[in-house]
Protein backbone atom coordinates (compact mmCIF):
# COMPACT_ATOMS: atom_id res chain seq x y z
CA UNK A 1 0.00 0.00 0.00
CA UNK A 2 2.65 2.47 1.13
CA UNK A 3 4.34 1.75 -2.59
CA UNK A 4 1.33 2.58 -4.22
CA UNK A 5 0.87 5.56 -2.22
CA UNK A 6 4.53 6.94 -3.77
CA UNK A 7 3.28 5.77 -7.17
CA UNK A 8 0.35 8.14 -6.71
CA UNK A 9 2.50 11.12 -5.70
CA UNK A 10 5.03 10.85 -8.23
CA UNK A 11 2.17 10.58 -10.95
CA UNK A 12 0.26 13.84 -9.17
CA UNK A 13 3.60 15.60 -8.97
CA UNK A 14 4.66 15.03 -12.79
CA UNK A 15 3.53 16.66 -15.74
CA UNK A 16 2.48 16.12 -19.04
CA UNK A 17 5.72 16.19 -20.76
CA UNK A 18 7.48 14.27 -18.17
CA UNK A 19 4.96 11.72 -18.19
CA UNK A 20 5.49 11.37 -22.21
CA UNK A 21 9.36 11.36 -21.31
CA UNK A 22 8.93 8.08 -18.75
CA UNK A 23 7.05 6.55 -21.27
CA UNK A 24 9.73 7.20 -24.14
CA UNK A 25 12.69 5.52 -22.09
CA UNK A 26 9.87 2.75 -20.95
CA UNK A 27 9.74 2.02 -25.02
CA UNK A 28 12.20 -1.06 -24.75
CA UNK A 29 10.69 -2.12 -21.88
CA UNK A 30 7.20 -2.49 -22.61
CA UNK A 31 7.86 -3.10 -26.39
CA UNK A 32 4.35 -0.95 -27.43
CA UNK A 33 3.44 2.32 -28.71
CA UNK A 34 4.01 4.30 -25.58
CA UNK A 35 2.99 7.63 -27.23
CA UNK A 36 -0.96 6.68 -26.47
CA UNK A 37 0.13 6.50 -22.66
CA UNK A 38 -1.20 9.87 -21.56
CA UNK A 39 -1.47 8.91 -17.65
CA UNK A 40 1.75 8.29 -15.86
CA UNK A 41 -0.32 5.78 -13.20
CA UNK A 42 -1.16 3.85 -16.57
CA UNK A 43 2.61 3.62 -17.12
CA UNK A 44 3.30 2.39 -13.74
CA UNK A 45 0.71 -0.47 -14.25
CA UNK A 46 2.12 -1.72 -17.05
CA UNK A 47 5.75 -1.80 -15.91
CA UNK A 48 4.09 -3.27 -12.76
CA UNK A 49 2.76 -6.15 -15.72
CA UNK A 50 6.02 -6.22 -17.28
CA UNK A 51 7.55 -7.44 -13.85
CA UNK A 52 9.78 -4.35 -13.68
CA UNK A 53 8.46 -2.10 -10.66
CA UNK A 54 7.35 -3.26 -7.69
CA UNK A 55 8.03 -2.31 -3.83
CA UNK A 56 11.10 -4.62 -3.73
CA UNK A 57 12.11 -3.42 -6.70
CA UNK A 58 11.48 0.20 -7.47
CA UNK A 59 15.05 0.76 -8.83
CA UNK A 60 13.17 1.40 -12.08
CA UNK A 61 11.58 4.63 -10.74
CA UNK A 62 14.36 5.92 -9.52
CA UNK A 63 16.02 5.64 -12.27
CA UNK A 64 13.44 7.53 -14.62
CA UNK A 65 13.71 10.09 -11.84
CA UNK A 66 17.05 10.75 -12.38
CA UNK A 67 17.05 10.89 -16.08
CA UNK A 68 14.19 13.65 -16.03
CA UNK A 69 16.61 15.00 -13.10
CA UNK A 70 13.44 15.32 -11.17
CA UNK A 71 15.26 15.29 -7.79
CA UNK A 72 13.11 16.56 -5.43
CA UNK A 73 10.89 13.93 -5.97
CA UNK A 74 13.87 11.22 -5.09
CA UNK A 75 14.24 12.88 -2.37
CA UNK A 76 10.75 13.55 -0.90
CA UNK A 77 10.03 9.60 -1.64
CA UNK A 78 13.71 8.65 -0.29
CA UNK A 79 14.69 7.35 -3.48
CA UNK A 80 18.10 8.61 -3.69
CA UNK A 81 19.60 5.18 -2.26
CA UNK A 82 17.60 2.80 -4.54
CA UNK A 83 20.12 1.37 -7.14
CA UNK A 84 20.43 -1.98 -8.28
CA UNK A 85 22.97 -3.87 -8.58
CA UNK A 86 22.40 -5.83 -11.58
CA UNK A 87 21.81 -2.92 -13.49
CA UNK A 88 18.89 -0.38 -15.18
CA UNK A 89 16.85 -1.37 -17.83
CA UNK A 90 16.67 1.88 -19.25
CA UNK A 91 19.00 1.43 -22.59
CA UNK A 92 21.62 4.06 -23.28
CA UNK A 93 19.82 4.64 -26.94
CA UNK A 94 16.79 6.44 -25.09
CA UNK A 95 19.07 8.14 -22.95
CA UNK A 96 20.89 9.43 -25.46
CA UNK A 97 17.93 10.23 -27.92
CA UNK A 98 15.92 12.23 -24.24
CA UNK A 99 19.16 13.89 -23.71
CA UNK A 100 19.23 15.04 -27.26
CA UNK A 101 15.44 16.33 -27.03
CA UNK A 102 16.28 18.06 -24.16
CA UNK A 103 18.90 20.20 -25.92
CA UNK A 104 16.51 20.67 -28.89
CA UNK A 105 15.05 24.08 -28.86
CA UNK A 106 11.80 24.97 -30.33
CA UNK A 107 13.50 26.77 -33.67
CA UNK A 108 15.27 23.16 -33.67
CA UNK A 109 12.56 21.53 -33.92
CA UNK A 110 10.84 23.45 -36.69
CA UNK A 111 13.84 22.76 -38.37
CA UNK A 112 14.04 19.31 -38.22
CA UNK A 113 10.51 18.95 -39.43
CA UNK A 114 11.30 20.31 -42.13
CA UNK A 115 14.25 18.42 -42.95
CA UNK A 116 12.04 15.47 -42.43
CA UNK A 117 8.89 16.12 -44.39
CA UNK A 118 9.69 13.97 -46.90
CA UNK A 119 10.12 10.86 -44.58
CA UNK A 120 7.29 11.75 -42.14
CA UNK A 121 3.98 11.61 -41.99
CA UNK A 122 2.25 15.08 -42.25
CA UNK A 123 0.42 14.73 -38.90
CA UNK A 124 3.84 14.04 -37.37
CA UNK A 125 5.27 17.60 -38.26
CA UNK A 126 2.35 19.23 -37.00
CA UNK A 127 3.55 22.03 -34.17
CA UNK A 128 1.89 20.30 -31.02
CA UNK A 129 4.22 17.17 -31.81
CA UNK A 130 7.28 17.09 -29.42
CA UNK A 131 10.94 16.35 -30.61
CA UNK A 132 10.29 12.97 -28.14
CA UNK A 133 7.46 11.61 -31.00
CA UNK A 134 9.29 13.03 -34.20
CA UNK A 135 11.80 10.31 -32.81
CA UNK A 136 9.84 7.68 -32.08
CA UNK A 137 7.78 8.62 -36.07
CA UNK A 138 11.43 7.94 -37.00
CA UNK A 139 11.82 4.57 -35.55
CA UNK A 140 8.00 3.40 -36.91
CA UNK A 141 9.65 4.74 -40.64
CA UNK A 142 12.77 2.59 -39.74
CA UNK A 143 15.37 5.39 -40.40
CA UNK A 144 16.36 5.38 -36.28
CA UNK A 145 17.49 2.87 -34.34
CA UNK A 146 20.21 2.30 -31.80
CA UNK A 147 22.40 0.62 -34.75
CA UNK A 148 21.39 3.41 -37.43
CA UNK A 149 21.85 6.94 -36.34
CA UNK A 150 23.02 8.44 -39.38
CA UNK A 151 19.72 10.18 -40.42
CA UNK A 152 19.47 11.84 -37.38
CA UNK A 153 23.11 12.93 -37.73
CA UNK A 154 22.81 14.48 -41.20
CA UNK A 155 19.27 16.31 -39.76
CA UNK A 156 21.42 17.21 -36.98
CA UNK A 157 24.34 18.15 -38.44
CA UNK A 158 22.11 21.31 -40.49
CA UNK A 159 20.46 22.38 -37.82
CA UNK A 160 22.47 21.69 -34.38
CA UNK A 161 25.82 20.05 -35.00
CA UNK A 162 27.00 20.76 -31.41
CA UNK A 163 25.08 18.16 -30.28
CA UNK A 164 26.81 15.49 -33.00
CA UNK A 165 29.23 14.99 -30.41
CA UNK A 166 26.66 13.09 -28.25
CA UNK A 167 26.27 10.63 -30.88
CA UNK A 168 29.91 10.36 -31.74
CA UNK A 169 30.32 9.67 -27.39
CA UNK A 170 27.51 6.77 -27.56
CA UNK A 171 28.72 5.07 -30.66
CA UNK A 172 32.45 4.94 -29.23
CA UNK A 173 31.17 3.20 -26.22
CA UNK A 174 29.12 0.93 -28.05
CA UNK A 175 31.31 -0.33 -30.10
CA UNK A 176 30.12 -3.03 -32.26
CA UNK A 177 29.26 -5.71 -29.65
CA UNK A 178 25.47 -4.20 -30.30
CA UNK A 179 25.00 -5.14 -33.27
CA UNK A 180 26.91 -8.98 -33.13
CA UNK A 181 25.38 -10.06 -30.21
CA UNK A 182 21.86 -8.35 -30.67
CA UNK A 183 21.88 -6.88 -26.73
CA UNK A 184 21.62 -3.45 -28.32
CA UNK A 185 17.96 -2.60 -26.64
CA UNK A 186 18.17 -4.10 -22.60
CA UNK A 187 21.38 -3.07 -21.36
CA UNK A 188 22.66 -2.90 -17.69
CA UNK A 189 22.49 0.66 -16.21
CA UNK A 190 24.51 3.38 -18.14
CA UNK A 191 24.58 6.61 -19.69
CA UNK A 192 27.09 5.49 -22.06
CA UNK A 193 27.86 1.74 -21.79
CA UNK A 194 31.70 0.29 -22.73
CA UNK A 195 31.71 -2.98 -24.68
CA UNK A 196 34.21 -5.53 -25.21
CA UNK A 197 35.54 -5.62 -28.37
CA UNK A 198 34.58 -9.11 -30.59
CA UNK A 199 31.68 -11.73 -30.61
CA UNK A 200 30.38 -13.08 -27.53
CA UNK A 201 32.36 -11.01 -25.25
CA UNK A 202 29.71 -9.57 -22.24
CA UNK A 203 28.51 -5.94 -22.12
CA UNK A 204 29.96 -3.81 -19.55
CA UNK A 205 27.60 -1.29 -17.64
CA UNK A 206 28.99 2.06 -17.22
CA UNK A 207 27.83 4.58 -13.96
CA UNK A 208 25.20 6.70 -15.04
CA UNK A 209 26.45 10.52 -15.59
CA UNK A 210 23.07 12.62 -16.06
CA UNK A 211 23.24 14.50 -12.62
CA UNK A 212 22.59 17.96 -12.57
CA UNK A 213 26.53 18.40 -11.81
CA UNK A 214 29.47 16.19 -11.86
CA UNK A 215 30.11 16.15 -8.21
CA UNK A 216 32.45 17.74 -6.01
CA UNK A 217 35.97 17.89 -6.24
CA UNK A 218 37.56 17.97 -2.56
CA UNK A 219 41.49 18.55 -3.03
CA UNK A 220 44.06 19.55 -0.39
CA UNK A 221 46.91 21.23 -0.96
CA UNK A 222 49.86 20.61 1.68
CA UNK A 223 52.62 22.75 0.95
CA UNK A 224 53.71 24.66 4.35
CA UNK A 225 55.34 22.43 7.09
CA UNK A 226 56.72 24.01 9.01
CA UNK A 227 54.51 23.15 12.10
CA UNK A 228 55.45 19.92 12.14
CA UNK A 229 58.88 20.68 14.02
CA UNK A 230 60.86 19.99 10.60
CA UNK A 231 59.58 16.68 10.55
CA UNK A 232 58.46 17.34 6.94
CA UNK A 233 59.99 19.71 4.17
CA UNK A 234 57.79 22.27 2.22
CA UNK A 235 56.60 20.43 -0.67
CA UNK A 236 57.48 22.88 -3.47
CA UNK A 237 56.00 22.41 -6.94
CA UNK A 238 52.48 21.12 -5.72
CA UNK A 239 50.58 24.81 -6.61
CA UNK A 240 51.49 23.29 -10.07
CA UNK A 241 49.35 20.17 -9.46
CA UNK A 242 46.45 21.97 -7.75
CA UNK A 243 46.11 24.48 -11.31
CA UNK A 244 46.16 21.68 -13.52
CA UNK A 245 43.76 19.48 -10.99
CA UNK A 246 41.73 22.91 -10.85
CA UNK A 247 41.34 23.11 -14.55
CA UNK A 248 41.24 19.68 -16.08
CA UNK A 249 38.39 18.54 -12.69
CA UNK A 250 36.34 21.89 -14.01
CA UNK A 251 36.65 20.90 -17.58
CA UNK A 252 34.49 17.25 -16.60
CA UNK A 253 32.37 19.35 -14.72
CA UNK A 254 32.92 19.34 -11.01
CA UNK A 255 32.74 21.77 -8.48
CA UNK A 256 36.51 22.03 -7.22
CA UNK A 257 36.96 23.09 -3.77
CA UNK A 258 40.58 23.60 -2.35
CA UNK A 259 42.14 23.62 1.37
CA UNK A 260 45.09 25.06 1.90
CA UNK A 261 47.94 23.86 4.16
CA UNK A 262 45.60 21.74 6.47
CA UNK A 263 46.41 19.93 9.76
CA UNK A 264 45.31 16.32 10.01
CA UNK A 265 41.94 17.65 12.36
CA UNK A 266 41.32 20.12 9.69
CA UNK A 267 41.20 17.48 6.57
CA UNK A 268 38.72 15.27 8.96
CA UNK A 269 36.47 17.90 9.51
CA UNK A 270 36.42 19.25 6.12
CA UNK A 271 36.01 15.38 5.02
CA UNK A 272 33.20 14.89 7.70
CA UNK A 273 31.13 18.18 6.67
CA UNK A 274 31.88 16.85 2.66
CA UNK A 275 30.21 13.50 3.71
CA UNK A 276 27.27 16.12 5.51
CA UNK A 277 26.18 17.93 2.02
CA UNK A 278 23.51 15.95 -0.34
CA UNK A 279 25.01 14.54 -2.97
CA UNK A 280 21.62 13.58 -4.70
CA UNK A 281 22.04 15.80 -8.00
CA UNK A 282 25.54 14.42 -8.34
CA UNK A 283 27.31 11.70 -10.34
CA UNK A 284 29.98 10.66 -8.34
CA UNK A 285 32.48 12.79 -5.81
CA UNK A 286 36.73 13.06 -6.46
CA UNK A 287 38.67 13.62 -3.61
CA UNK A 288 42.45 14.43 -4.39
CA UNK A 289 45.33 14.64 -1.42
CA UNK A 290 48.65 16.14 -1.94
CA UNK A 291 50.67 15.79 1.03
CA UNK A 292 53.78 13.97 2.60
CA UNK A 293 52.84 10.55 3.60
CA UNK A 294 53.45 7.45 5.06
CA UNK A 295 51.96 3.47 4.01
CA UNK A 296 48.46 4.04 4.68
CA UNK A 297 47.87 7.59 5.51
CA UNK A 298 49.09 11.10 4.83
CA UNK A 299 50.11 14.06 7.12
CA UNK A 300 48.53 17.19 7.61
CA UNK A 301 51.18 19.87 7.69
CA UNK A 302 51.33 20.03 11.92
CA UNK A 303 52.76 16.30 11.21
CA UNK A 304 49.08 15.07 12.26
CA UNK A 305 49.10 11.30 10.33
CA UNK A 306 45.62 10.88 8.83
CA UNK A 307 44.93 7.39 7.57
CA UNK A 308 43.03 6.81 4.41
CA UNK A 309 40.53 4.31 5.71
CA UNK A 310 39.39 7.58 8.01
CA UNK A 311 38.92 9.83 4.89
CA UNK A 312 37.06 6.77 2.96
CA UNK A 313 34.63 5.63 5.61
CA UNK A 314 32.86 9.10 5.81
CA UNK A 315 31.67 7.93 2.23
CA UNK A 316 30.67 4.81 2.48
CA UNK A 317 26.64 3.99 2.06
CA UNK A 318 26.22 3.77 5.80
CA UNK A 319 27.48 7.18 6.39
CA UNK A 320 26.71 9.29 3.25
CA UNK A 321 23.50 7.80 2.04
CA UNK A 322 23.25 10.09 -1.03
CA UNK A 323 26.56 8.63 -2.64
CA UNK A 324 24.85 4.97 -2.19
CA UNK A 325 25.70 3.59 -5.85
CA UNK A 326 27.68 6.18 -6.63
CA UNK A 327 31.54 6.45 -7.93
CA UNK A 328 33.97 7.89 -4.60
CA UNK A 329 37.46 8.46 -6.40
CA UNK A 330 40.43 9.09 -4.58
CA UNK A 331 43.77 10.19 -5.91
CA UNK A 332 46.59 10.27 -3.26
CA UNK A 333 50.00 12.04 -4.06
CA UNK A 334 51.90 11.35 -1.37
CA UNK A 335 54.63 8.60 -0.93
CA UNK A 336 54.05 5.20 0.54
CA UNK A 337 57.18 4.87 2.07
CA UNK A 338 61.58 5.53 1.93
CA UNK A 339 62.25 3.00 -0.75
CA UNK A 340 62.82 3.94 -4.01
CA UNK A 341 61.84 2.07 -7.16
CA UNK A 342 64.28 0.83 -9.39
CA UNK A 343 64.59 -0.25 -12.99
CA UNK A 344 65.21 -3.36 -14.29
CA UNK A 345 66.39 -4.29 -18.11
CA UNK A 346 63.16 -3.83 -20.03
CA UNK A 347 63.02 -2.39 -23.85
CA UNK A 348 62.03 1.07 -23.74
CA UNK A 349 58.75 2.49 -25.17
CA UNK A 350 59.87 5.96 -25.44
CA UNK A 351 62.47 8.14 -25.19
CA UNK A 352 63.69 9.07 -21.89
CA UNK A 353 62.78 11.53 -19.50
CA UNK A 354 64.94 14.69 -19.33
CA UNK A 355 66.97 15.54 -15.78
CA UNK A 356 64.96 17.93 -13.51
CA UNK A 357 65.23 18.64 -10.00
CA UNK A 358 62.84 16.52 -8.28
CA UNK A 359 61.47 15.99 -4.59
CA UNK A 360 59.46 13.02 -3.08
CA UNK A 361 56.34 13.19 -0.49
CA UNK A 362 57.52 12.05 2.75
CA UNK A 363 59.21 12.48 6.12
CA UNK A 364 62.78 13.97 5.68
CA UNK A 365 65.57 11.25 5.96
CA UNK A 366 68.88 10.58 4.46
CA UNK A 367 67.15 10.47 1.52
CA UNK A 368 68.86 13.42 -0.10
CA UNK A 369 66.29 15.55 -2.16
CA UNK A 370 63.49 12.96 -2.05
CA UNK A 371 60.73 12.94 0.05
CA UNK A 372 58.00 10.77 0.40
CA UNK A 373 54.28 10.40 0.91
CA UNK A 374 53.67 7.03 1.96
CA UNK A 375 50.56 5.24 4.22
CA UNK A 376 50.79 2.17 6.07
CA UNK A 377 47.79 0.38 6.04
CA UNK A 378 46.44 -3.42 5.68
CA UNK A 379 44.42 -2.48 2.50
CA UNK A 380 43.79 -0.07 -0.48
CA UNK A 381 39.98 -0.80 -1.18
CA UNK A 382 37.53 -0.01 1.63
CA UNK A 383 34.75 -3.15 2.41
CA UNK A 384 32.10 -1.13 1.05
CA UNK A 385 31.10 -0.88 -2.92
CA UNK A 386 31.79 1.96 -5.63
CA UNK A 387 35.40 3.47 -4.62
CA UNK A 388 38.78 3.78 -6.54
CA UNK A 389 41.85 4.71 -5.25
CA UNK A 390 44.55 5.69 -7.18
CA UNK A 391 47.72 6.15 -5.09
CA UNK A 392 51.22 7.93 -6.55
CA UNK A 393 53.45 4.89 -5.53
CA UNK A 394 53.14 1.35 -4.59
CA UNK A 395 53.82 0.28 -0.74
CA UNK A 396 56.62 0.88 0.55
CA UNK A 397 57.69 3.23 -1.89
CA UNK A 398 58.60 7.03 -2.75
CA UNK A 399 56.61 9.26 -5.29
CA UNK A 400 58.36 11.79 -7.11
CA UNK A 401 57.59 15.45 -7.69
CA UNK A 402 59.41 17.97 -9.65
CA UNK A 403 59.92 21.64 -7.94
CA UNK A 404 58.84 23.74 -11.24
CA UNK A 405 56.86 20.89 -12.76
CA UNK A 406 54.19 19.06 -10.45
CA UNK A 407 54.38 15.69 -9.70
CA UNK A 408 54.99 12.94 -12.17
CA UNK A 409 51.76 11.22 -11.11
CA UNK A 410 49.00 14.36 -10.89
CA UNK A 411 50.38 15.91 -14.12
CA UNK A 412 50.47 12.08 -16.01
CA UNK A 413 46.62 12.06 -14.36
CA UNK A 414 45.73 15.54 -15.65
CA UNK A 415 47.15 14.95 -19.24
CA UNK A 416 45.60 11.57 -20.41
CA UNK A 417 42.30 12.89 -18.82
CA UNK A 418 42.53 15.87 -21.39
CA UNK A 419 43.57 13.38 -24.00
CA UNK A 420 41.37 9.94 -23.60
CA UNK A 421 38.35 11.63 -21.91
CA UNK A 422 37.16 13.14 -25.56
CA UNK A 423 37.77 9.17 -27.14
CA UNK A 424 35.37 7.77 -24.28
CA UNK A 425 38.20 5.35 -22.33
CA UNK A 426 36.78 4.67 -18.88
CA UNK A 427 38.93 5.97 -15.90
CA UNK A 428 40.68 3.04 -14.78
CA UNK A 429 42.08 2.55 -18.47
CA UNK A 430 43.26 6.01 -18.34
CA UNK A 431 44.88 5.23 -14.83
CA UNK A 432 46.21 2.67 -16.60
CA UNK A 433 47.97 4.69 -19.05
CA UNK A 434 49.04 6.76 -16.59
CA UNK A 435 51.03 3.49 -14.89
CA UNK A 436 52.82 3.22 -18.14
CA UNK A 437 53.60 6.63 -18.79
CA UNK A 438 54.84 7.30 -15.23
CA UNK A 439 56.67 3.77 -15.38
CA UNK A 440 59.01 5.25 -18.17
CA UNK A 441 59.89 8.39 -16.27
CA UNK A 442 63.23 9.14 -14.49
CA UNK A 443 65.33 12.24 -13.38
CA UNK A 444 68.64 11.25 -14.34
CA UNK A 445 70.63 7.36 -15.25
CA UNK A 446 70.08 5.35 -11.80
CA UNK A 447 67.44 8.29 -10.11
CA UNK A 448 64.80 7.25 -8.60
CA UNK A 449 61.74 5.30 -10.49
CA UNK A 450 58.01 5.39 -9.66
CA UNK A 451 55.39 3.34 -10.26
CA UNK A 452 51.64 4.32 -9.54
CA UNK A 453 49.31 1.70 -8.35
CA UNK A 454 44.88 1.91 -8.53
CA UNK A 455 42.42 -0.38 -6.60
CA UNK A 456 39.10 -1.03 -7.20
CA UNK A 457 35.85 -1.82 -6.23
CA UNK A 458 33.77 0.16 -8.60
CA UNK A 459 30.97 -2.14 -10.23
CA UNK A 460 30.59 -1.12 -13.28
CA UNK A 461 32.50 1.75 -15.97
CA UNK A 462 33.17 5.19 -15.20
CA UNK A 463 33.28 7.10 -18.01
CA UNK A 464 33.20 11.05 -18.18
CA UNK A 465 30.94 12.77 -20.78
CA UNK A 466 32.96 14.60 -23.21
CA UNK A 467 33.17 17.91 -22.14
CA UNK A 468 31.74 21.12 -24.51
CA UNK A 469 34.26 23.43 -23.48
CA UNK A 470 37.49 22.76 -25.09
CA UNK A 471 40.36 21.08 -23.23
CA UNK A 472 42.78 22.75 -20.83
CA UNK A 473 46.32 22.90 -22.22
Amino acid sequence: MEFQQKLLKVGQALSRDETKALAFLCTDILKCDVSLLESPIDLFQLLEKHDVLSEDQPYLLADLLRVIQHFKLLHDLDLNSKMSTTGSRISPYRMLLYKLSENITKNNLKSIKFLLKEDLQRSRLEPNVSTLEVFLAMERKDILSSSDLHRLEEVLQHVCPVLLKDIKQFKASQGTIAQETGLNDFRPRSSSDISGRGKGQTVLPAYPMTGQERGFCWVVNNFDFSLSNRKHSNRDGTNIDEESLRRVFTWLGFKVEVLQDSTGDQMLTSMRELASRDHSGMDCVACVVLSHGLEGGVYGVDGKVVWLKELWDFLNGLRCKSLTGKPKLFFIQACQGRLKEQAVSVQADGPSSPGVRTQTDGPNSSTGDLCSDTVVSSGLVPSTADFLTAMAATPSYVSVRDETQGSWFIQSLCQNLVQMVPHGNDLVSILTKVNEDVSQKFNRIGGPRQMPQHSSSLRMHLVFPVPEDPPPV
